[in-house]
């Protein structure tokens, strides 16, 4: 896990140091930042090193450190095990704080939206249908000649469903509830041990991301936009690859035993 600070160019210097400042509370979204982009959810793979970097970042900050995702809670454990985090699922439906408890947001009726995502997998096999709590995701990147076909439908699904917004990403049309976000996952965590009174760092790749940028900017923080593309966020870094190394030179001087919070 040895890495040095030659590797570290552009906002990738600014943000280790973030990373390695005392009082420093870290939030991570996960594919496209974590882990590469794959063609289907489940083909995502975290690469070596990771979980251990980010157990050792938690340390280093009395446990201030989540993961903020689209995925459930489930799902996120999953990847990381045996490392158990903090961890706000679905845009924040789903969101377990360091305490370990699971609180559950009230989520909209999706089910009409649901039929009109599956029904319209079935006509086409390119797309991908994946259904969580209060959610729903159309994916198309295996047949992304289909996009406007898909933002037509959704759109229209999601205008007869009240309390529910669609929101755009990478090769990925989500419905989900508009009362939740990141940046309201983020400043529930922020009211709580061992976050509250530090300063907030997210990064994030995607325009679901953009909610809790906006959050962290507005209170004291740092955005971190992974990946091209507009954003409110401050720092860019150029891929996931380029926050991995971060992560993991951060680990590297978190594990030194002159370190202390």
């Amino acid at each position: 896990m040895a890495v040095t600070t030659d590797r570290l160019t552009d906002d990738s210097a600014l943000l280790a140091g973030l990373l390695d400042t005392s009082g420093c509370a870290i939030f991570l979204d996960f594919d496209g930042t974590l882990v590469d982009l794959a063609p289907t959810p489940d083909g995502v793979r975290l690469e070596a090193g990771v979980a251990e970097a980010l157990a050792l970042l938690s340390k280093r900050h009395n446990g201030a450190l989540a993961i903020i995702s689209g995925r459930p809670v489930a799902q996120i454990d999953a990847m990381l095990a045996p490392l158990v985090l903090p961890v706000a699922g679905v845009h924040g439906v789903e969101r377990r704080g360091a305490d370990g408890q699971l609180r559950l947001a009230a989520t909209p009726d999706v089910a009409p939206v649901l039929a009109r995502a599956q029904a319209l997998a079935a006509l086409y096999p390119g797309l991908l249908v994946e259904q969580k709590r209060g959610a729903v995701a159309l994916h198309y990147r295996l047949a992304p000649e289909l996009q406007e076909l898909c933002m037509r439908e959704m759109s229209a699904a999601v205008q007869a469903c009240p309390g529910i917004l669609l929101l755009h990403g990478k090769m990925v049309l989500e419905a989900k509830p508009a009362a939740t976000d990141k940046g309201g996952a983020i400043a529930a965590f922020m009211q709580e041990a061992p976050f509250a009174g530090r300063r907030a760092v997210f990064a994030g790749d995607d325009t679901t991301d953009e909610a809790g940028f906006a959050y962290v900017e507005q209170t004291g923080g740092q955005g971190v936009k992974v990946g091209s593309g507009a954003s409110v966020a401050s720092l860019r870094l150029a891929s996931p690859a380029a926050l991995r190394v971060v992560l993991l030179h951060a680990a590297v001087l978190a594990a030194s035993p002159q370190l202390k919070e």
